[in-house]
Formats: C-alpha cells, structure tokens, sequence
C-alpha cells in the first residue's frame, strides 16, 4: 500500500461498518463504557458485552447481523493491560474493538470468507503474510475444528499458513460457565524488522510468539457450546459468530506505522503534548513511554467522563481517578507543573466527536472534570512522592525488595497515591509492591469504616440463572422472550409458579420461613432499574386452591434478559412449583415511588434551568420515602438557588401538566430533544415520559419507570439535604407525597417542643435561639483568653525547665497534654519571639493519634538547619511522616507511645546538623 493512499482511522473505521452492512448487517451502536445491566462487569470491555443475551439464548433482536465499533476499557481483572500501556506498542487502556455477528444465521464458512475478503481484496494485506490459526484440542475429546480448516481451505490463504492450536490460544469462554466455543485467529507477518526480541539467543519469530513480529489482527469466534458448571460442554440449539478486531492495531498496519502510537489516532495528541511542554523531537524519543501514557490515559479519561463516569474512591470511580493521577506523575516527570491533561484531552474531543457524539456533547463537562481532579493531585502529589521516596530508601538501607500492603494503602489513603502509582515508581527503582496486602487494607479499612461494596453477580451464578432459563423453555414453561412482564398497566393478576430455589438450589416446595427465589409465568412487579427501585408486594394462593399458602416479595431482579427473579420468604402454608397464585404489588409504596420519579424529572428540569445546560443526571434513586439525584455542578448551591429550584417544581407541580407516555425509536426522540441519561443503553424502540402537551411541553425524557399521570398527583416537593459527594459532584434528596406529610409534621412538633423549652412562641424560637447563640459565643471567647493565658504560663514553665542547649543552639523539648495543632503553632510562635535563635520540639496526642511540629528560627535556616530535615526521622518513631517550610514542620503518625522519644531525639540532630554544618 503506497504513502500517498494510506487511509486515515476514521476512513478504516467507516470501511468496516459498511463492508459488512453491505453484508446484510445491521450497523448498531457501541454500549457505552458503563455496563448498565450486566453487574459482572467493570467496564465493558468487548464488543459482545452488549449481545451477552443473544448468546445466552434469553434476548432477542430485530436483527439477526450485527456489526459496530465498540469503546472498551481493560483495567481490572482478566483482561488488565494497564502495566503494558506505553511499553508495548499495541496495549491500551481504552480501545475500540470493531466486530460482527450473527446470530443464529451464518457461520464459520461466511464469516472466514468474509474476514479474508475485507483484509485483502478490500485493505490490500499481502496474502503470503497473513496467517489463520484454528481449534484443536490439547486438553480434551473435542478433536480438531476440521470445518473452520476446510473454510479456510476454500480461500486462497497459503495452505501452509493454516496452523493448529489448542484451548489456551483457540478456545473462547465467556466465563467459567455459559457460551463458548472454537474459534480462529488471524495473524499477520509484519516482517523480521518488527522483531523487538533479536537480541534475544536462540529466540525464534512465530505465530503466538513473544516478539511484535506477528501480530494477531483479528479473532473469529464459532459459539457453538454451553459450558455448564460441572465443566460438561453440550451444543447449542443455535450457533453465532463473534469476531472482534483491535482497531487501533488495524489503523498500525494500514497506515504503516510501527507502533498504534505513530499512527493519525494518537499523532494530535503526542503533537499537543510536545507542544505544551515545548520539547524537541529528540526530547520526545526520550521520553516516549511517559507521552504514550499520557496520551493513552487522556483518551481513556475523556470517553470514561462523557459516559457519565466521574473520579472517586472505589470502582469505576477509582479508575478514572486513576488513570488521571498516574498520567499527572508521568507529566510531572516530564516537567508540567501545572494541570495540562485537560489540554491534551480537548485533542480527543476535537479529533473523535464526529463520530461519538457524547464527546462533543459533553465537551467542557469532561475538560473541567479533569483539570479540577488534577489539581486536587496537585496538592499531595509532592509529600505522598517524598514519602515514597523515605519508604524506598528505607527498604535499601534493610535490604528489603517488596513495599508492605498497608505501608500501600496509606500512602492511598493519606495522600491519595494509587496503588498503580505506587507500583510504578516502585518498579522504576526495581521494587515491588504486595497487592495481596494492600487489597486485604483496603478491605479492613472498608469494614471499619461501614463503607458498603458493589453486589455482583458471579459467572458461576450466572450459569445458574442461564441453566435455569434453559430448562423453562425446554419444558414449555417459557418462550425465549421470557417472563411475561407489565409493570405499567395492572398490579395484581393470576398466574403460575414455574420454578423455586432455596439458597441457589431448585426445589419443587419451600416450608413457611424458607427465603427464596421465585419465578412467575407473568409479574406486574417493576424490576429495579434506572434508580427506581423493585415494587414489593405479596404473591398467594388462588382462592379456590385446596392448600393455602402466602409470600412476601421484598425484591425483583433480572438476571438474564426475560427471566425476571422475585426475592421473597414463605410467611405461611407450604409453596410448590406449578401452584397457580395471585399477584399483588404493594400499591400504595408503588404510588409512593410514581410520586418520587415525577418529581425527579422535575427536579431535573429546574436544576438545567437555573444552574445551567451543563447539568447532567449523575446518579438517581427513587424510593418510596425519598428521591436522590445526583449532578455534576462545579459549586455549592446558594440558599437562593435552592429556593428557586424547590419553588418553581413545587409551581410545575401545581399546574397539573399531563405526564405522557410514549414509544418511539431513539433518533426520533432525541430529534424532538429528549434528554439521554450519562452511560444508560437504549433499545431501538424507546419510552419517553413527556410532562405538559406537545404545544406546552414541560420537559422531555427517556425513562423506563412508572410515573403519575398528571403531576398534581405528586402532592407538594420539599428539598431536604444539598452537598457534595465528589470533586464537581453534587446531591439533592427531597421529598413528596405522603412522605412529605410525615416529614412536616415531625418538623411542626420539633418546633413546637423547642417553644415549650425555650418559653416562648413558635414565632420567637428563631430571634430566641440567636440569642443564645450569642451568649455561648461570647462565652467560647472567655474560655479561649483564659486557655490562652493559661497556656502561655505553662510555656513560660517550659522554657525554665525544658530548654537544652544542642551545639550551642537552645532547642526547647515538650509534650503537652490536650493540645491542638493550632496551639503548637503558637506555643513556636512565642519561643522564636522569645529567644530569637533556636529550635522548638513540641509534640500532643489528638483524636488518639500523635502530633509532632518542629520550628527554626530562619538565622539558623540560613546555616542550614530546616524544620524538615529534623522532623522526618523523629516522624519514623511514631510510625509517621511530615514536612513542611524550613522554618515550621509538622508529622503525624500511628504509635503515640513514641512520641516523648521522638521529641527527645530532637536535640541530638541539630547537634547532628550543626557539627555537618562546620565540617
């Protein structure tokens, strides 16, 4: 392929969706990087995520082709290439995986003849360089893939570039259950000048080999097995094709580059950062590996943002917090003192919004985020790299090699350095870190904190649910489009038990107080999803059944698209599979939650409308007693604000718009300004809730819930708590309906309580209570003079009995009981005035943890003695570390039973200092 026609990525990208749509493949759109309804995943982090129904045999499509560009991120588990960013020429943390399927409709014979057509007739990739390798089993009796072989036979590939390899290469599993399948791998020869490894004695070039020579460009998966958990393979009733091909791996070979990261998909952003930095091009090959992070970590950032993530502590949070943390350590080794990634990522935006809208759409929203997270880092990226430097040159002068877990995790949670971060600098000095104990630090600080963790559903749960699917069509029970399911129409209806089980075991009957799963022929129970959450309700007897039998559904969940899993316990009689029942969902907590979820578009509304366009739902919960919405706003909310805000829903409230239900297909709604909520996957058939008429059209939204149906219904709204929860990152929760009524009469009684203590009317508590505010205030400013004078004599005892003279220098050594940090600071502050020329040691014991400051007069900083070089090594005996300006340190550590020897050992280093000084 000559220079002058190498195709650009956004040309291969279109290629590819156009080859196979001119296929009869339906081109359907990415998912988005945040798996909505799979809990088994992080992130999505392949094409099938989206399909993983079709391939368990529980969803359906209008289409039996598929074809797409999907956004991936590996990060976390299995598929983790963040240690290999920007080594390797071909690893990244966001990627896009291009694929095509089938389902049920052609197979192996197409989609190889397909795959050779496009990489040859179609890219023009030398046939004699290309090779396919194909399933043959090394592990088991399922012998050798002899069709893949005799398809690929029927292309004019070079018969001896057909090779065989076993399960670790050949064999796709989704998960330890469920899809899999044979499949074939297409590599390509990029020639003995791509070898990385010739150094290497006796290394020698080959298909799955260790050198970038041959690379894999494109994987064809044959789903033709269910794997169930005893490890036993059966067929599947219908086979599928699953292919993915790494996109920016493509984008290398066509455009002849010999790394993703010299092609036109990163070539802006290696340029801006050059730019911002105003290096040469002999400075960039230097420092090549920390502008392939940067520009990796800024993609990766940037689509992570845009899809609704945002920077935090735990899960997809903790990543993107990440990825933004280690791509500032790597800038700031190259030389940024500033936030910059922000003006690296705008590259992204401008280069890649032609074809994924959310990055246009959402283009300051994901500037801002970064920078402002960035500029947080800023703030410890120095003390939290210093102490990191101590904790190496510690394991030096032990002769350790390995950082402790918890040494790790402090250095996370103290100063906010991630694990990765840690782990890399570590390495570059030729340490390393014990994940397994930073994992087991987090854990137990997670525990004693109360923090919560994210439920998810295992693989081996999953090939539960999938088996238990495929036993319900099998038998008749069910079609493969699942549960019956309305939960906008009716809230109680006859139907059928199909199926129970008892701690993840089927049974045919459960005995009154047994907990456990049900599944219904039909339910009226809305199933969590989009913040609303599950109805509860009651199912029962029919009242002609000869036993009677009752239980309380407490939950609804769908594991598996159509198998909907109602949570519940036997209150009485005994249930049995098959029995006929009666469903009843609690109607009142389901008005309740109609009430909230109105409101919450409300409140949605007025917050774009007064706060501004760049106000994007974050996060919902619509409960029966509260809503919550979460926002990304970069300030505190005024009380006017608020007050707006809750005025104008409570006015939309009172106007009784109309609540509209609709369907339509998504480019529709969204022409007529529907609003899409950050990550959420939309069918090609959508719901929208429309408040007011079309002519008189309040907001507009796409929404799966259950809604009034005229917003006077709502009752009134009242805002009760605003805050933050993150960086930019707000939180509303409010109230309606009955729980609204509840919440003012406690608030009148509250009022009336403190009238009757206080003596006086409800309508004076308020000039009553500043009253007395003022007197407490006045009173706190008494005891602080008195503390202050007191304070002042025991230092004037001090400096009698506990000043030493070190070299000639008088260092002053006390710890003081019940002392803040902020009385140290003043107790320095009169020993500098008093002596004029010395040291101060003074240590307390706050909140049961250690406090250590060290001050200098600035004379002796000019001779060379800094408050930090004293402080640091007195810091280790208390399990700490610190630093600060030269004249004024401060520590913290763990072990308070140190501290009286941490001050003590004051004096003997300045001495130290003094005598070095003069040598």
């Amino acid at each position: 392929m000559r220079e002058s026609t190498l195709p650009s990525s956004a040309e291969i990208r279109q290629q590819f969706l156009d080859f196979f749509a001119g296929k009869g493949h339906t081109i359907v759109p990415g998912a988005s990087l945040l798996p909505q309804n799979d809990p088994t995943l992080l992130f999505t982090n392949a094409g099938m995520n989206q399909f993983k129904d079709m391939f368990l045999g529980v969803g359906s499509r209008p289409y039996k082709r598929a074809v797409s560009t999907q956004k991936c991120m590996r990060v976390s588990g299995k598929h983790n290439d963040l240690e290999d960013v920007g080594k390797s020429p071909y690893h990244h943390t966001f990627f896009e995986m291009l694929g095509n399927w089938s389902f049920g409709d052609y197979y192996k014979k197409e989609a190889i003849q397909w795959g050779w057509e496009l990489l040859t007739e179609g890219w023009g990739l030398s046939k004699e360089h290309l090779y396919a390798t194909v399933f043959e089993d090394d592990q088991g009796d399922l012998g050798r893939d002899d069709e893949a072989a005799g398809c690929w036979l029927l292309t004019d590939i070079v018969p001896d570039h057909i090779l065989y390899y076993g399960r670790k290469d050949n064999f796709w599993e989704m998960g330890d259950t469920g899809p899999c399948g044979p499949c074939s791998e297409i590599h390509l020869d990029r020639g003995p000048g791509f070898c990385d490894l010739r150094e290497v004695p006796d290394h020698v070039c080959q298909v799955n080999g260790a050198c970038q020579r041959f690379i894999e460009l494109w994987n064809l998966v044959f789903i033709q097995y269910q794997r169930h958990a005893d490890g036993v393979l059966d067929p599947l009733p219908a086979k599928h094709i699953d292919t993915g091909m790494g996109f920016e791996r493509l984008v290398a070979v066509l455009q002849n580059a010999r790394s993703n990261y010299d092609t036109d998909l990163f070539a802006g952003l290696m340029a801006r950062i050059q730019a911002l930095l105003g290096q040469s091009d002999g400075q960039r090959r230097e420092n090549l590996v920390a502008y392939r992070v940067i520009a990796d970590h800024a993609r990766a950032a940037a689509f992570l943002i845009a899809d609704g993530a945002m920077p935090g502590n735990v899960g997809r949070s903790y990543v993107l917090r990440m990825i933004i943390r280690r791509a500032a350590r790597f800038g700031k080794g190259l030389g940024f003192t500033g936030p910059f990634l922000g003006q690296v990522a705008q590259v992204v935006v401008q280069e890649m919004s032609f074809f994924f809208d959310e990055l246009g759409e959402r283009h300051g929203h994901i500037l801002r985020t970064i920078t402002a997270e960035e500029k947080r880092f800023q703030r410890t990226l120095d003390t939290a790299l210093t102490y990191l430097d101590e904790v190496l040159d510690e394991l030096a002068a032990g002769d350790g090699t390995v950082i402790q877990g918890a040494t790790a995790f402090d250095l996370y949670a103290t100063y906010g350095l991630p694990l990765e971060i840690t782990r890399d600098v570590a390495e570059e000095r030729g340490y390393t870190v014990d994940g397994v104990g930073f994992k087991a630090a987090s854990e137990a600080h997670r525990l004693s904190s109360g923090a919560g963790s994210i439920g998810a559903i295992d693989s081996a749960e999953l090939g539960r649910y999938s088996d238990l699917m495929e036993t319900l069509v099998s038998r008749g029970l069910l079609t493969r489009d699942g549960v019956d399911h309305d939960p906008y129409n009716r809230l109680t209806l006859e139907t059928r038990v199909l199926a129970i089980s008892v701690e993840g075991v089927p049974v045919e009957m459960a005995e009154s107080g047994a907990e456990v799963e049900v599944v219904l022929a039909a339910t009226p129970f809305y199933v969590e999803s989009g913040g609303q959450v599950s109805d509860t309700g009651v199912v029962s007897s029919c009242s002609d059944a000869p036993d009677s039998w009752r239980i309380e559904v407490t939950e609804v969940h769908t594991p598996l698209a159509g198998l909907i899993v109602h949570r519940a316990k036997v209150i009485e009689g005994r249930l049995r599979a098959g029995a006929r029942s009666r469903v009843l969902v609690d109607a009142d907590r389901r008005w309740d939650i109609m009430r909230n979820h109105t409101a919450t578009h409300l409140l949605h509304h007025e917050l774009r409308c007064v706060l501004g366009d760049h106000v994007l739902q974050q996060g919902s919960l619509v409960a029966p007693d509260r809503l919550r919405f979460d926002f990304n706003h970069p300030a505190m909310l005024t009380q006017e604000e608020l007050s707006t805000i809750e005025g104008n829903v409570i006015r939309a409230i009172r106007r009784n718009y109309p609540v509209i239900i609709g369907h339509t297909n998504l480019e529709d709604a969204k022409g007529r300004g529907a609003m899409a909520l950050f990550g959420e996957k939309y069918g090609d058939v959508v719901r929208t809730i429309e408040i007011g008429n079309p002519a008189d059209r309040y907001s507009l939204e796409l929404c799966g819930g259950t809604h009034v149906k005229g917003t006077a219904e709502i009752g009134s709204f009242r805002i009760i708590s605003d805050g933050s929860v993150g960086a930019n990152l707000r939180r509303v929760e409010a109230v309606t309906g009955r729980r609204l009524e509840v919440f003012v009469r406690d608030r009148i009684q509250v009022l009336d309580r403190a009238a009757a203590h206080l003596n006086v009317s409800p309508t004076e508590v308020d000039d009553k209570v500043l009253g007395l505010l003022d007197e407490v205030q006045a009173g706190r400013k008494e005891l602080a003079r008195l503390q202050r004078a007191a304070g002042r004599q025991g230092f004037e005892r001090l400096m009698a009995t506990n000043v030493q003279e070190a070299a000639g220098v008088p260092v002053l050594t006390a710890v003081t009981d019940g002392a803040t940090v902020a009385t140290l600071r003043e107790m320095a502050d009169w020993f500098r005035a008093k002596v004029g020329s010395g040291v101060a040691a003074l240590g307390t014991v706050a909140d049961d943890r250690p406090l250590l400051i060290v001050a200098v007069t600035p004379d002796l900083v000019e001779r060379g003695l800094r408050a930090g070089d004293l402080i640091r090594p007195a810091a280790k005996l208390i399990g700490g570390g610190g630093g600060g300006k030269p004249t004024l340190a401060q520590a913290g550590g763990r072990d308070k039973s140190r501290l009286q020897e941490a001050v003590a050992l004051v004096p003997q280093l300045v001495a130290d200092a003094v005598r070095d000084g003069k040598k």
